[in-house]
């Protein structure tokens, strides 16, 4: 079962100034959201106000919002399909937004479908972090 954005998003509703108190940024566009400790990564994200930021099954199941955490501490809410995370992947900080909750701050790499989502710009385009020069002189991305 596929939910939509904003149905999904008047689940999460919107917290209190207050309990909004951790930091998840995501590293790939640079945005930055406000999460509680007691709900999900993918609801947080939500508030971001983004088009296209994919919402599936909210269970574990679908795998449309993998991320890997980068850094900092997550809390897992519910189990997840090892169809979409493997325990290799997940050894590696790979997990589905839906199914964690934050702990402390967070940068979370965005994956597959979330991540083409989540770098296209306001024209539909995909947007390219420019490159920067090497001790060498050359372009590196």
């Amino acid at each position: 079962m596929r939910t939509d954005a904003a149905t999904y998003g008047n689940q999460c509703g919107d917290a209190p100034a207050s309990s909004l108190q951790l930091t998840v940024t995501v590293a790939c566009s640079g945005e930055s959201y406000l999460c509680r400790r007691d709900e999900s990564l993918l609801c947080g994200m939500l508030r971001l106000g983004r088009k296209g930021i994919p919402v599936g099954c909210t269970n574990g199941g679908c795998g449309v919002c993998k991320v890997r955490v980068a850094s900092g501490h997550v809390r897992q809410l519910g189990a997840i399909s090892r169809a979409h995370v493997s325990a290799e992947e997940e050894a590696t900080g790979y997990t589905l937004a839906c199914r964690m909750a934050p702990e402390t701050d967070v940068i979370l790499d965005v994956v597959g479908k979330l991540h083409r989502n989540l770098t296209r710009t306001a024209a539909g385009c995909i947007a390219v972090q420019a490159p920067t020069r090497n001790d060498h002189g050359r372009d590196e991305r």
